[in-house]
């Protein structure tokens, strides 16, 4: 009986990376590791039998794992977006991968939980979806630059005095006061904490903080919303407090909310206080502002869960924990340098090169 040809595998640019990640990866699984490698060696035309010597697996393994790659298996259809395959899902499920495999004719009939345990192996998750922002300031490097510069202790490639500080300033929106209409319950032993589900509405209120990134500093205050007079309210909270009120140069990194905008923030700034110099973020950009690191940790640490009596409440709440923070905290150890910034372009610029030549080679309908 003749052996059936080998079947060919080309693998694009992104294919290939992943595959080599998987087949050369210390923390991947053994199984995972070798049905990367028997598609990258496939790529390169090898024979089953010789990849199954130089594997140390049976021939058969090759066949079928080269096959089901061929065929776009499971790890190729789990990678890809369901309307890229004509299937009117959001996103794939262990039981709707498990029906279209079969309907492909990839593999006999599978279960669900069979699907889950080989996605498990290539750490895939197609039914999880995480949001993102793509960079369109065209400033965006010289921003992030200057930004993470001053992280570092350097402006404009000069290092700051000891008289100079870095403040890192952003409002916290709409901090609801929830009465919840059966007290909350406190956790017990093999129980956890009971919120009642229901509550009545005490109002909001808008929380400003500014954060001495390297003193570990916070200086808040609550208003009933935000704006240009609230945000200046701050801006002079902490600049009339020693040592901001006679230092050289106070640089407040802010984004581009409505409140601190354009040249009109920076010179009202200015005018205010002529030793205070703003710097913003590049746009879309927060998660290049310190200060979003503490509202987070404000946000799990005193807000959530939210069960107030009233907005004085809350307020208390607020200034109690920043006194208590205030007294133990430890300057974020913040990583992302220039260097990785530069990292980062350059992944994105390949992928919007290659974007632009995918879009290009697709053939114009007459």
């Amino acid at each position: 009986m003749p052996v059936p040809a080998a079947r060919p595998i080309t693998l694009t640019a992104a294919e290939r990376q992943r595959l080599k990640k998987a087949a050369y990866g210390h923390k991947t699984p053994h199984q995972a590791r070798v049905r990367s490698q028997i598609a990258l060696m496939a790529s390169l035309g090898r024979s089953n039998a010789r990849i199954a010597a130089e594997l140390g697996v049976h021939v058969d393994t090759v066949r079928t794992w080269r096959g089901r790659f061929a065929d776009g298996g499971l790890p190729a259809l789990a990678c890809q977006l369901p309307a890229e395959t004509r299937v009117p899902l959001a996103r794939w499920s262990c039981p709707e991968l498990a029906a279209e495999l079969t309907a492909r004719g990839v593999t006999d009939t599978v279960s669900a939980s069979t699907v889950r345990r080989w996605l498990r192996q290539d750490a895939l998750k197609p039914w999880q979806h995480q949001s993102w922002i793509f960079i369109r300031d065209p400033d965006f490097r010289a921003k992030a630059q200057r930004v993470l510069g001053l992280y570092a202790r350097t402006y404009e490639g000069e290092p700051l005095g000891a008289d100079e500080y870095v403040v890192s300033s952003d409002e916290k929106t709409s901090i609801q006061a929830r009465c919840r209409c059966h007290p909350t319950l406190a956790p017990g032993r093999a129980r956890a904490m009971r919120v009642n589900h229901a509550y009545g509405r005490g109002g909001a209120l808008a929380y400003l903080a500014a954060y001495d990134v390297h003193r570990a500093k916070v200086f808040g205050r609550c208003e009933a919303t935000t704006g240009i007079t609230p945000f200046m309210a701050l801006v002079e909270q902490v600049m009339t407090t020693e040592p901001y009120a006679s230092a050289r140069r106070v640089f407040w990194i802010v984004d581009n909310g409505s409140s601190h905008r354009g040249k009109k923030a920076i010179d009202r700034l200015t005018k205010a206080f002529p030793n205070a110099v703003m710097v913003h973020t590049p746009v879309h950009a927060s998660w290049t502002n310190q200060i979003e690191i503490f509202f987070s940790i404000v946000q799990r640490k005193v807000v959530s869960p939210n069960d107030f009596t009233d907005l004085t409440q809350v307020r208390d709440r607020l200034r109690a924990f920043e006194d208590r923070y205030n007294t133990a905290a430890q300057p974020f150890q913040w990583r992302f340098t220039t260097s990785d910034l530069d990292d980062l372009l350059a992944r994105l610029d390949r992928h919007t090169t290659a974007d632009r030549h995918q879009e290009s080679s697709i053939p114009l309908a007459a």
